[in-house]
């Protein structure tokens, strides 16, 4: 099968890349653009690692073909921080202990970001944040930590510096 151009940016950066029409998104960011934050785990669409931002909407990127995103705007784990200050759920994670041994932690972190900018101002419940965290496995923390940074965020304790 004849490879095909890719064009997108990840994390505000422009790429081109030649991939296999059949390339995942993940492994296109992984072995095209470099970035590891990316994680893929169950290739089932289940444990959540992969999960990315297409357009500002979450997205296991395990179940997506790169080229299906052909000019679009990815974020990785490694795009939530800016100027070398890390974002406030990234900041909640680590104050919450919400990780162990990290394989997750990226993709928890994506989907909890995409939640928490879908929500806005609103104040989200216990119930609606764990709901957000659904499609994220984690084996280590038991979700209390992580359901504790995605609501200190979402409370309004961790401002932008």
């Amino acid at each position: 099968m004849k490879k095909q151009v890719l064009t997108f940016r990840v994390n505000g950066d422009e790429y081109e890349i030649l991939i296999h029409p059949k390339t995942l998104l993940a492994d296109a960011i992984r072995e095209h653009v470099g970035l590891t934050g990316t994680k893929r785990g169950c290739d089932t669409v289940s444990c959540g690692a992969c999960t990315v931002m297409v357009n500002g909407m979450s997205v296991k990127s395990c179940s997506v073909l790169a080229i299906q995103c052909e000019g679009m705007d990815i974020t990785t784990v490694e795009g939530l921080e800016e100027n070398g200050k890390l974002s406030p759920i990234q900041r909640a994670f680590l104050d919450n202990g919400s990780y162990q041994c990290g394989f997750c932690t990226p993709g928890m972190l994506m989907s909890s970001t995409a939640f928490l900018n879908e929500m806005g101002d609103k104040k989200p419940s216990e119930e609606e944040i764990r709901e957000s965290i659904e499609g994220n496995i984690c084996r280590c923390t038991g979700y209390n930590s992580i359901v504790r940074a995605i609501d200190a965020v979402a409370q309004g304790k961790y401002k932008e510096e």
